[in-house]
């Protein structure tokens, strides 16, 4: 099994990193969404995502024919960065072979959208990242996690709203599109996953 295989800290091409916060209280609410997309990718490969490096749950995998470590960070969303440039700096890694799964209020749920590189756009994880990394390099997939139902809506309450049922099944139909978007961008076809996915 993959996931249970030991690799020398020169052997991992790429970090997949699914952004949210580590609490059991946090499960299934929208700032979860990345952490949930990585558990569908996980899932899809047999690989457990449990063991505890680079402040983040960790699991090793085989994506294709590219050897890659999925990450979890347990820092909470706002210190990410600390995990992500942890495991970047061990497996000498750039930021253009870190993919980035992570929520995104100005998308519906049910809709994803993926970049190659740019700012933050608001979200504290990807801030963090790119300040403690000083690179915004970053491939990454922004999950749709809907607006705030209206302006007055506290934002910090809203990204840590539970999704509903339905919302829940939207999702399902993402993750699978998460996960063969992060094949494609694995081979290098990250125009081809924007065009299929945007």
């Amino acid at each position: 099994m993959f996931g249970r295989k030991k690799f020398s800290n020169n052997s991992i091409e790429y970090l997949v990193v699914g952004l949210g916060n580590p609490d059991r209280k946090y499960e299934n609410t929208r700032h979860n969404a990345g952490f949930l997309a990585l558990d569908y990718i996980a899932d899809e490969l047999g690989v457990k995502v449990k063991r505890l490096k680079f402040k983040s749950a960790v699991g090793e995998a085989k994506i294709d024919s590219h050897r890659v470590l999925l990450m979890k960070p347990s820092t909470f969303m706002n210190n990410s960065g600390q995990a992500v440039v942890e495991a970047m700096s061990f497996y000498k890694i750039p930021a253009e072979k870190v993919v980035i799964l992570l929520d995104d209020i100005n998308l519906d749920v049910g809709k994803m959208r993926i970049r190659t590189k740019g700012s933050d756009g608001g979200q504290n994880g990807m801030k963090n990242i790119i300040y403690l990394s000083g690179s915004d390099k970053f491939p990454r997939i922004k999950i749709g996690i809907g607006k705030k139902p209206n302006p007055e809506y506290d934002l910090a309450a809203w990204v840590l709203s539970k999704f509903t049922k339905d919302e829940i099944k939207a999702l399902e139909q993402v993750q699978k599109n998460c996960y063969e978007a992060v094949r494609l961008i694995l081979d290098g076809k990250i125009d081809r996953a924007m065009n299929q996915y945007n």
